[in-house]
């Protein structure tokens, strides 16, 4: 059977298209990939500015939070022991040896307490030490102060797993236990506070509850009110974690950081 020459020109032809489109595609491919390696390349490098953004903003934070920490026991601890030492010594009676030496001795006692005081105070201005020390010790050392308000009753329970994570991600971690922490004094009304770290081989939880006023969760977010819950979902989302807030008015509320490692 023969070809007739009208059928290899058709032949010939397809087989030009075929050699001129497939070049083509390929190139349209290329181009194709290339952009969008390079919007991938984009929004990675965006993410990271984010991210140091938001991990500066962080550090400010807990700054700013030890800040207050201080200003607040220089004023209601420190300022009240001085105080007192300012009382005692003017009531000092010279002619009075007895009276004098007690007296003395309770200014000293007072003077003591207030060195010990600002000693605590000056390792809490090191905020980034204090966090260097582990999750663990640096929620430990912001509950300290907290339990010396006699405000709450404090329960701090850990399984004595360390975090895994980075070191930006346990800032952050921390910022998010100041936050919650800060919003139970402000707005629960609580009188109780339990603070639960648990960490294995894949992930890191966190879970803070209170007895306090509670709230509807659905109502606040549907409303857009509650910046600092948005805050809290946002900065977990931001460190590959997940934040669970459960609420209901009267019965107080639990919020959990879950945060997988891979």
């Amino acid at each position: 059977m023969q070809i007739s020459s009208k059928e290899i020109i058709s032949l010939i032809g397809l087989t030009s298209i075929i050699f001129l489109i497939a070049p083509l595609f390929l190139i349209l491919y290329v181009l194709s990939y290339n952009r969008r390696k390079k919007k991938y390349q984009e929004e990675t490098v965006m993410l990271q500015k984010n991210f140091d953004t938001e991990l500066l903003k962080t550090q400010m934070e807990v700054q700013e939070q030890t800040l207050k920490t201080v200003a607040y026991d220089l004023h209601d601890n420190i300022g009240q022991l001085l105080s007192l030492t300012t009382i005692t010594l003017s009531s000092i009676n010279l002619n009075d040896n007895k009276n004098t030496a007690e007296k003395i001795a309770l200014v000293e006692d007072l003077t003591m307490r207030s060195i010990k005081e600002v000693k605590a105070l000056s390792r809490l201005l090191h905020g980034e030490e204090i966090i260097s020390r582990g999750l663990k010790a640096a929620i430990e050392f912001e509950l300290e102060w907290l339990k010396r308000s006699d405000k709450f009753q404090v329960s701090f329970t850990h399984n004595n797993v360390p975090f895994n994570g980075d070191s930006a991600q346990e800032t952050i971690l921390f910022r998010l236990f100041q936050e919650i922490i800060n919003n139970i004094i402000q707005h629960a009304k609580a009188t109780v506070i339990n603070i639960n770290l648990q960490g294995d081989v894949e992930n890191y939880k966190m879970i803070i509850s209170d007895n306090g006023v509670g709230f509807d969760v659905k109502k606040i977010f549907a409303r857009k009110a509650g910046m600092g819950l948005h805050n809290i979902i946002k900065r977990s989302n931001m460190i590959n974690g997940n934040a669970a807030i459960i609420s209901t008015p009267v019965n107080g509320t639990t919020v959990t950081i879950n945060l997988p490692y891979k």
